[in-house]
């Protein structure tokens, strides 16, 4: 029994959050590529994204992303402004010395949870954007501090698609830190 007057549920921000990743995996089912998500977030990675079997790259090339959300993403002179990442999330993201390639995921949801997402006739809507960039140009912080943030400016031509999402793991697109300015 639910008792009356208590909200059930998620919180306003674990829900902002697993719409983020949902979306994202939304996409990844559009892409034909598969994901995985870790037992705990260790290292700064929300989703592992791969294309299964063999491909030109080798045997099933991935990337890891961080999947952020906002409310609140401004753009301009053509750059999508987050500031949603602290500096220690930051260094989990920047420099070249990964594996596997990694992606900061920015997802622009509506300010409130019922407007995630609008059924019409002709399908679903997911709302907002999300957008995409690696940080593997950027330096890490020497001395990162976890109530500092790192703001970063994505180019806002670096919309996630499903299209751009296969390229990005499969690299048959250049990775996207072209352009990147802090």
């Amino acid at each position: 029994m639910f008792e009356t007057g208590v909200r059930q549920g998620l919180d306003k921000n674990n829900q902002q959050g697993q719409f983020g990743e949902d979306y994202v995996r939304v996409l990844t089912s559009a892409a034909g590529l598969i994901w995985s998500k870790d037992s705990m977030d260790m290292d700064g990675v929300d989703l592992s994204l791969k294309l299964p079997g063999r491909t030109a790259r080798g045997f099933s090339p991935r990337i890891d992303v961080q999947v952020k959300t906002s409310v609140r993403l401004e753009n301009r002179s053509g750059r999508v402004h987050f500031n949603g990442l602290t500096e220690p999330q930051f260094n989990k993201l920047a420099g070249p010395d990964f594996t596997v390639p990694r992606y900061l995921f920015v997802v622009s949801v509506p300010r409130h949870p019922v407007d995630y997402t609008d059924l019409y006739t002709s399908g679903l809507l997911l709302r907002h954007i999300g957008y995409y960039m690696s940080l593997d140009q950027l330096e890490p912080i020497a001395a990162p501090q976890q109530d500092r943030v790192k703001a970063v400016h994505i180019p806002a031509s670096n919309i996630l698609t499903a299209a751009k999402l296969r390229a990005l793991v499969t690299e048959t697109a250049a990775p996207s830190s072209a352009g990147a300015e802090l």
